[in-house]
Formats: structure tokens, sequence, C-alpha cells
């Protein structure tokens, strides 16, 4: 194909088209002609490509054999279906510790304390350097992080590592000191504060940590607040939950991001609402949806809400990932374990988009 056939189409016409591209279509499109090569190379269609994939939030879960020897991942996207994933650039054993924007932290089995930063999309990826000095022994055993958080901008293209978890000395219990290092990628160096913290985090509260407004959220273990991570100030701060939040016997909470702003998530045994932090300094949360789950009841005690948008949501099961249209209000199974797995789905879940963001 030369350029004038290239050409056929206005410009604008043509990064439409590419925007919508998985990445490595996007990628061996570049090869056609050089005025494709120069529109997916522009920081204009980079700024494009990402915005529409924003629109398209998919679900990343490792799924393991009976024995746990060996596992795999899968992508789970609502246009394209399922397709299988992999981190195999990192040569290395890695569990995904958190996602943002394209972007995966993943931390090594077999070595402590050493992190990754990968776009699995584009191939690259980042060897962080050592956030200790000393190595993680029997006689540090903080060396584990409590809370592990990736904020990656897509506006300037760089990204932070939080690694904050209590300090306690070997053979006692945390003191309540709170020890927080945050990595920056223009200067390549980590950076350490200390405050004090009493809060504590289940499974799936550290895995929901959302990257909005330039700050990090966890929802607390006793779902009483939102604990938040100012990285432009390295303070931290707690916000409020919507008043309507009853969190009585039966009710489960879970944290998750909504076209760019926060989003609580109330699963009980018959509903699921959702709020929306749709003013973010004044803290006013909206409920947006109310949910019947009885066409799913037998599997509403093991369900758990991952990602979503205005049109959808992904849930996940111990062996089932579902999308709910919130529009027609129709549930649909995107993908089944067919063998038993030695973890349910929902536990190494994780919101997953396909950016053209660079780590390196």
């Amino acid at each position: 194909m030369n350029s004038q056939r290239c050409s056929f189409f206005p410009d604008e016409v043509v990064l439409q088209i590419l925007s919508r591209l998985p990445i490595k279509s996007l990628f061996r499109s570049k090869t056609v002609c050089k005025l494709w090569y120069r529109l997916v190379s522009d920081k204009y269609f980079i700024h494009l490509y990402n915005e529409v994939s924003a629109k398209n939030p998919m679900l990343l879960v490792e799924v393991s054999d009976s024995l746990g020897s060996r596992s795999n991942l899968i992508v789970v996207d609502n246009q394209r279906g399922v397709s299988e994933f992999s981190l195999d650039l990192l040569k290395d054993r890695v569990k995904v510790r958190a996602s943002c924007n394209g972007l995966l932290c993943c931390s090594s089995i077999p070595d402590k304390g050493v992190y990754y930063v990968c776009n699995p999309m584009t191939r690259e990826f980042k060897l962080l350097p050592k956030s200790r000095e000393r190595p993680v022994t029997r006689f540090y055993p903080d060396g584990e992080a409590t809370l592990v958080g990736l904020a990656c901008n897509l506006s300037t293209q760089k990204f932070n590592v939080v690694l904050a978890g209590y300090h306690r000395t070997f053979g006692h219990r945390p003191d309540g000191t709170f020890i927080c290092m945050v990595y920056d990628s223009e200067s390549n160096k980590w950076r350490k504060f200390v405050s004090f913290q009493d809060d504590q985090f289940t499974h799936m509260n550290k895995n929901q940590v959302v990257y909005v407004n330039g700050a990090l959220h966890w929802l607390t273990g006793s779902c009483s607040c939102i604990l938040v991570l100012d990285l432009d100030n390295d303070i931290w701060r707690k916000m409020s939950l919507p008043e309507q939040v009853s969190c009585g016997s039966g009710n489960r909470f879970y944290l998750l991001e909504s076209d760019g702003c926060l989003s609580v998530v109330q699963i009980s045994d018959a509903w699921m609402r959702i709020w929306v932090l749709r003013e973010y300094e004044r803290e006013e949360w909206h409920l947006v949806n109310t949910v019947s789950l009885r066409c799913i009841k037998g599997l509403v005690p093991g369900i758990f809400p991952i990602c979503q948008t205005g049109e959808y949501v992904f849930l996940a099961t111990h062996k089932q990932i579902l999308v709910f249209y919130r529009k027609t209000r129709v549930w649909k199974e995107m993908y089944s374990v067919k063998n038993s797995s030695t973890l349910p789905l929902w536990y190494s879940a994780h919101a997953f988009r396909s950016t053209i963001f660079s780590c390196l």
C-alpha cells in the first residue's frame, strides 16, 4: 500500500479507526506506510488511543491448575471476548500486585523485595531499584508490604509505585508505625515517609486500589472509611463512605473506578447498589444503580465486582467471570473454569486496560 492509498480517508478518520485496534494490530499497522507510521507515533494519537481505551476496561485474572504448580493469565474483554495473556517478558515467577492504566506492578515470588512495572501489551518492562538497603530476612519481618499501589498518569506518562506497611521489630506486634515508600519514575528513586495508622485490610481491600484525582484509595477492612494517599504531598487522609451505606451483617463493600470517578459497590443477599463520587472535593456520593441479584441468587455469596463503566460491570466468582449490562439489566457469562482451580478467580482478578504507556 503506497502513501496515496493510505491517505484515501482524511487523517482524522484513519486516527479514529486505528484508535480502536488492539495494540498488537496497531503496532503491525505502523509498517503499512510512512503516513500510518507517523500517525500512530503522534502524541495526539497516543492521547486519543488511551482515551478510547479508558472506555473499555477489561478484567485480568490468574487461573491456576488443580495442583497450583502452573498458572496462566487471561484477559476478559467485553468487546473481544477472552484471550490468553503472558508475562514471560519478565523472565521471572511473579505475582501481579497492582494494575493502573495499562501498567502492572508485579513482585517476584522467589526474590522478595524485587518489583517490576510492565506494559504487557507493548512488551516493555522496568526492574525497579531496591526499596531498602538491607535484604529481607527473618530479622526484618516488615519486608512484605501491606499495601501495594500503582499510580499511572496518562497525560504526563509518569508513574509511581507505593509500598506501605506496618513496622514491627522481630518477635513483636506492629506498633502502629506506618512506613510508606514511593517510587518516582521521573527520578528513578524511592522516597520514604512515616505516619501512624491503625487500619487493617482484607485481601480484596488490598487488591482494589483505585487511582483517581492524583491519589490512591483503599477501602479499610472495617469498611468504616476510605484511606487516601495524596501523592503530591505525601499525606494520608480518610474519606467518608456514602451516608446510605449500611455496614450491617450480610453487606459487603468494594472500591472501584467508574469512568474516572471513585465508586463504592455494596452487595447484599438480594441487591447490588453502586455509588459514584461525582464531587470529589465535596465528597458528594450519588446512588447510580440498584440491581436485583435474584436471577443469580446461588452465586451471590461468592461474587465480587472487579471493574466497571457506565455501561457494564465485570464480576468474578469462584469459577466464573460475569458481566452485567446496566442498561438492559442482562447478565452474561464471559468465562468459566473447566477444571478445579486452587484459588477462586476473584482472588487474583484485577481491572485492566490496553494503553500506549511507556514504563521505561
